[in-house]
């Protein structure tokens, strides 16, 4: 690991120090009751959650429009509430730390896809280099297609929230949020935008594109937790 990389991975440890005790507290880590079935699974959890159905393909859910961003001109914004709002190309992107997950992929419609395999970088890496000021709490993703959705830092700082882009060995197709997406997989996809473009550091919550429409703030699959 060079010294680069090490201020890095220093600086997100500091920030998910700051907000340990809340996600121990969150329901992805403190559920002691979850809803769904099959054998446990990652995080405690069963393997599928209530109402959720496996599939072996993966649908294609989005606004009607999907944007294809050219890598030369792609870039993620961090800004808001923070000491060093960062722009990073496609060339900054691929040179902060980058990790390999398998997880989970929940959908609200119902339809759940085990075992990805992703690759990318934890979200809390951007946001640790942005350097998030003492108020900030919660952010909101804007991606390309005009889509909006919110986490609060509790669930956005857990290790494996990545902005991906790559799944199952392959470049992240553009119907599925390429060239980056982000995934939340302690909850519903919907929580994690594709194509995305800006995270934006807040100090209050604020309601994103889908939870304006009556959809649950929370979104955690192990409660059922579809709407509001």
């Amino acid at each position: 690991m060079d010294e680069k990389e090490s201020r890095i991975v220093e600086a997100r440890l500091k920030l998910r120090e700051r907000f340990l005790n809340r996600m121990k507290q969150t329901p992805g880590a403190s559920d002691s009751r979850p809803l769904g079935h099959g054998p446990t699974n990652r995080h405690r959890m069963p393997k599928v959650p209530e109402g959720q159905t496996i599939t072996s393909g993966w649908p294609v859910l989005d606004l009607g429009r999907q944007p294809n961003v050219p890598l030369s001109k792609w870039e993620l914004i961090v800004d808001g509430a923070v000491e060093e709002p960062q722009h990073l190309s496609w060339k900054d992107f691929l040179a902060l730390p980058q990790v390999k997950d398998t997880s989970d992929f929940h959908c609200v419609t119902t339809w759940s896809k085990m075992d990805v395999e992703w690759e990318g970088v934890q979200l809390a890496t951007v946001i640790a280099l942005a350097r998030p000021k003492p108020e900030a709490t919660h952010l909101m993703t804007h991606a390309y297609d005009g889509y909006t959705t919110n986490l609060p830092l509790e669930e956005a700082l857990k290790d494996d929230v990545l902005l991906v882009h790559t799944a199952q060995g392959k470049p992240l197709p553009v119907e599925h949020g390429g060239p980056v997406r982000i995934i939340t997989p302690q909850l519903y996809a919907w929580k994690g935008a594709k194509w995305i473009h800006r995270i934006e550091l807040l100090t209050r919550d604020r309601l994103g594109y889908w939870e304006l429409r009556g959809y649950s703030n929370t979104a955690h699959p192990w409660r059922n937790d579809r709407y509001s």
